[in-house]
């Protein structure tokens, strides 16, 4: 007898197990919500009889889908009693994220924020096609619509996040030389210096969640957000520290004030100047920066 025998579900199930936990954090922005949710998919799947699924990864995809939807809506209505800003939580990740180009980017903070502007429904059509191109058959399946109004559902999500997100790609190279004259000018306290990296528009979202003293809305334009800023590590006081990080595959800082965590920020660049400010401070959603979180999107 094979002490080491695994049943064929199980070693389905993990064998895909990064794949899903990435989907449905994709659709949920919570890591903790995410490994709910995979938890709910595991116990639908050992009840499938495997000799009746063609394709056990769609299957499986079908099933954390299903569960991330009916989350997502109750999620809704958690988030519309929050206090400011909501900002997906976010994951330190492996070098091999930020590899892929396309997942990093699909899994930015600032691409996520826009997602929370789509219906569930939007939201998990777009995830399953534009990030993990998933066939309009196997999404229908999944979202209980017919692949024509699946592919309807898809066209005018993209067309919502297109008018959204910035127009070129950025290269890691480019987006880390932002980041670094932004974090020299901050650590010195050169304030000519961060206005000189600030895109003229750039947007800067703070999430406390209530706990922690956030701006209640996205602060817009460079001087008010370098007038923010600048209140704000005067408020702070202490020793504030920032380390470079990678956050959900693109470059970040980890931020510490006297030692302790006090939020990471990620980054949105264009044209070589920032663009996107992200700050989450809310202690509930820092749980996984110290540690990697693997992610995949195959």
């Amino acid at each position: 007898m094979n002490d080491h025998f695994t049943d064929p579900a199980t070693e389905a199930f993990v064998a895909h197990r990064d794949l899903l936990f990435t989907v449905a954090y994709e659709m949920l922005g919570s890591a903790a919500d995410a490994e709910d949710v995979l938890q709910e998919a595991w116990l639908r799947w050992v009840k499938v009889d495997l000799a009746q699924v063609r394709d056990q990864r769609a299957y499986l995809v079908r099933i954390t889908t299903r569960q991330a939807l009916n989350r997502l809506r109750t999620l809704k209505r958690r988030k519309e009693a929050y206090v400011g800003p909501w900002l997906p939580e976010p994951l330190l990740t492996a070098p091999d994220v930020a590899e892929d180009i396309e997942l990093s980017e699909n899994l930015s903070l600032a691409l996520m924020f826009i997602l929370e502007t789509l219906s569930p429904t939007e939201r998990a059509v777009f995830v399953l096609r534009e990030v993990f191109d998933i066939g309009y058959d196997d999404i229908a399946a999944a979202v209980d619509k017919s692949p024509a109004a699946t592919r309807q559902i898809a066209y005018r999500a993209r067309r919502h996040v297109d008018a959204r997100r910035p127009r070129t790609p950025v290269s890691p190279e480019e987006a880390r030389a932002a980041l670094n004259s932004f974090q020299s000018a901050l650590v010195t306290g050169d304030l000519q210096g961060l206005l000189d990296v600030l895109a003229p528009d750039v947007v800067f979202v703070s999430d406390g969640g209530g706990l922690r003293l956030a701006a209640l809305r996205p602060v817009v334009g460079a001087d008010k957000v370098l007038r923010y800023m600048a209140g704000s590590l005067d408020k702070a006081g202490g020793t504030l520290v920032s380390e470079p990080t990678t956050v959900n595959g693109n470059p970040g800082l980890i931020l510490r004030l006297d030692g302790v965590i006090d939020g990471v920020l990620a980054f949105r660049v264009e044209n070589a100047r920032v663009a996107g400010l992200y700050y989450v401070r809310n202690p509930e959603k820092l749980t996984r920066v110290e540690s990697e979180t693997p992610l995949a999107s195959r």
